[in-house]
């Protein structure tokens, strides 16, 4: 698999729902600035609840912002024994059940499944739980998650 074009995909999906995302929090200043909104009573408030939304669309197009930017910074490299895991690693792991997945591993924000050579990629960024504990193993390690119904484990098959 080919981790280049695997960031390639991040980059595209985090465009488009940049793209989403400030046409959503366009639409909603609009709603929130129209002079139909303006309030009449106190107990009119569809101005105010739409002013609330338009700042919440607008907080989550500036994260989206810095997450594409931070992920434009990722630079994948081959994997070093030395290191370990790091950022724009592609991980397979085996869990418990035998069942295994890939990861990308890469800064946070940007959680997704992607497809490539007939395989699913769960990108993970570095701050979930999985990811941190990833960061600095290698094949043949074991990693245990603490959940609520009792702990899981993953044991790293390869890295790329």
């Amino acid at each position: 698999m080919d981790k280049n074009l695997l960031l390639q995909d991040v980059l595209a999906h985090l465009q488009a729902d940049l793209e989403q995302a400030t046409l959503a929090a366009l639409s909603a200043h609009e709603t929130a600035t129209h002079e139909e909104n303006v309030a009449e009573n106190k107990y009119d408030t569809l101005g105010l609840e739409a002013a609330y939304l338009a700042s919440g669309q607008a907080r989550r197009v500036e994260e989206l912002r810095q997450t594409l930017i931070t992920w434009r910074q990722l630079r994948p490299r081959p994997f070093d024994e030395a290191q370990g895991i790091e950022l724009g690693a592609l991980v397979q792991v085996i869990d418990a059940q035998d069942q295994s997945r890939w990861l990308f591993l890469g800064p946070q924000g940007a959680s997704m499944k992607l497809q490539q050579a007939e395989q699913t990629i769960q990108v993970l960024g570095s701050a979930a739980p999985l990811g941190r504990a990833l960061l600095g193993k290698g094949p043949g390690d074991e990693i245990s998650l603490p959940m609520a119904s009792g702990a899981q484990s993953f044991e790293v098959l390869s890295v790329e």
